[in-house]
């Protein structure tokens, strides 16, 4: 009686209708009553389950297009995921490829990236990982407008029909006559960014300028001087070091030594610190690492010196970024000298944290010298230095007595502490109200008194001329309120971990 989506729809009535079937006798036929009853039952069954239909459907859309939807984040994460992996598996790619020299593959492989980075970006809802794509996304764009001024270069060149001979990846032509290429431009300005670091003139500190430090000096004088004044010494398995390690507290004079190095030692000297090796563009940082050592090679004898080197080299682990990965592979290979001459070359590295380095480096530093706090002869000998020709009334007895109360200062502490006292005089100048007359040299002068002084003259400095002035001499007890006011800048802590470090890996330099 029924269709059949009916019935399934309605079980009640497909009951009705098998007892209403079942029943022969002519007096068991349905009524059109009945008949009508049922047919208002049935479409409101109908009714029923078509508004359960759409209102599911509705719902099931509202979450799909609600961006907050647990259904739609699921899913842009996935995607954005999804495309990202794929973006940095095509540049890796990319990167092998250009490294390689193939540049035509490099430079579709980066333009395919771009897509899938396009795509990422469209799917990615965090805006800090966004700003972090977009740099990515401009690097490589910038690195693949490059190939395609060096392709098209090419391409030119090939066209020519003979007319030029055909420039190659290297910038060389098939003639032998070089042509400047968009690879040859990056070089050079990669030089002459390094040529910045060359010393043109010599720091004029000589070894006698340095107190102390006996054991760092001969090192030093072993692996540079000797090796250039004296080249038969080092024959056969004798070699010069090919790696220094100069460590140790802050201010304790590593950075003077390779001013000494530098000007003791007839060699070029680099001297590099970290912002001279970390680029911002992929692959540059490399590339600045293995222009210097071949800099270096080219212009032997020759000293790199790598201040806070554990800048570069800090230890391998999961945190560290692919850029910093790679810029510490290259210093390794440079240093190891794998396919190149490194005799002639000194890698001189300083550190205050020895322990942050990379395990590798620090092997590839032959020698590690441990530059510590100055003993009591050679703080007595830096006060000496750090005044100089500076006229004071110290006796020679008084530097002894300097020396055994700058206990635990660094070379550093010492200087500020004789530059705070070389100024107490100029303080007097500016406070004092009296002045009273001296002779110096035949000359009439005003140096400031106390007021209780019989020739005082009251007045000020403003009522003094600059050739009438004279300075009062700097007294031991100015060197004294000075330490009185000044205190160590090396810690306890500081100097058991050099200790202990020096007796693991290292050993002493004073």
């Amino acid at each position: 009686m029924f269709p059949r989506q009916s019935r399934l729809l309605c079980p009640a009535i497909v009951a009705s209708s098998i007892t209403i079937s079942n029943v022969g006798s002519p007096t068991s036929a349905v009524t059109p009553t009945c008949l009508l009853y049922r047919l208002f039952y049935w479409g409101a069954c109908q009714g029923l389950a078509l508004v359960l239909f759409i209102s599911c459907s509705l719902r099931l859309s509202s979450l799909l297009l609600d961006p907050s939807s647990p259904l739609v984040i699921l899913d842009t994460v996935t995607m954005s995921t999804n495309f990202r992996d794929r973006a940095i598996a095509e540049v890796q790619k990319a990167i092998t490829a250009d490294h390689n020299k193939e540049y035509q593959k490099a430079f579709d492989l980066y333009m395919s990236s771009m897509e899938l980075w396009v795509k990422a970006l469209k799917w990615e809802k965090n805006k800090a990982l966004k700003v972090t794509m977009q740099e990515k996304m401009a690097t490589y764009l910038d690195r693949a407008e490059k190939l395609k001024q060096f392709l098209q270069s090419e391409a030119d060149s090939n066209s020519n029909g003979g007319g030029k001979a055909a420039m190659g990846a290297n910038g060389t032509t098939a003639g032998g006559k070089a042509k400047p290429s968009a690879e040859d431009d990056e070089s050079k300005k990669l030089r002459n960014a390094l040529s910045g670091a060359i010393l043109q003139e010599r720091p004029n500190v000589r070894w006698e300028d340095i107190a102390g430090l006996e054991g760092a000096k001969e090192t030093l004088k072993e692996a540079v001087v000797l090796p250039i004044k004296f080249p038969s010494l080092f024959q056969g398995k004798r070699q010069a070091w090919k790696g220094i390690l100069l460590y140790g507290p802050p201010g304790t004079g590593k950075s003077y030594l390779a001013k000494a190095v530098a000007t003791e030692a007839n060699s070029t000297f680099f001297s590099i610190s970290s912002s001279d090796l970390v680029s911002k563009w992929m692959g540059e940082s490399e590339r600045l690492v293995k222009l210097l050592f071949s800099m270096a090679r080219e212009n032997k004898p020759s000293v790199i010196f790598i201040d806070e080197i554990d800048a570069l080299c800090g230890p391998r682990g999961e945190g560290e970024s692919e850029a910093s990965r790679r810029i510490k592979t290259e210093i390794l290979v440079q240093m190891d000298g794998v396919g190149n001459d490194s005799k002639g070359i000194l890698v001189l590295g300083a550190t205050n944290i020895p322990w942050q380095l990379d395990a590798a480096i620090r092997r590839r530093f032959q020698r590690r010298v441990h530059i510590g706090l100055p003993d009591m002869n050679g703080r007595a000998r830096m006060f000496k230095l750090a005044i100089g020709d500076t006229d004071t009334a110290l006796q020679a007895s008084d530097y002894n007595v300097l020396a055994a109360k700058s206990d635990g200062m660094s070379g550093s502490d010492i200087s500020n502490v004789v530059q705070h006292a070389l100024m107490r005089p100029v303080r007097k100048i500016l406070q004092a109200t009296h002045f009273k007359p001296v002779m110096k040299d035949g000359k009439r002068m005003l140096t400031p008194c106390s007021p209780g002084d019989p020739e005082k003259i009251e007045m000020t400095y403003d009522d003094v001329t600059s050739d009438e002035l004279l300075a009062p001499d700097v007294q031991l007890k100015d060197f004294e309120m000075a330490l009185e006011d000044s205190h160590p800048t090396v810690s306890k802590d500081d100097i058991a971990k050099q200790i202990e470090w020096t007796n693991e890996f290292g050993s002493e330099g004073a």
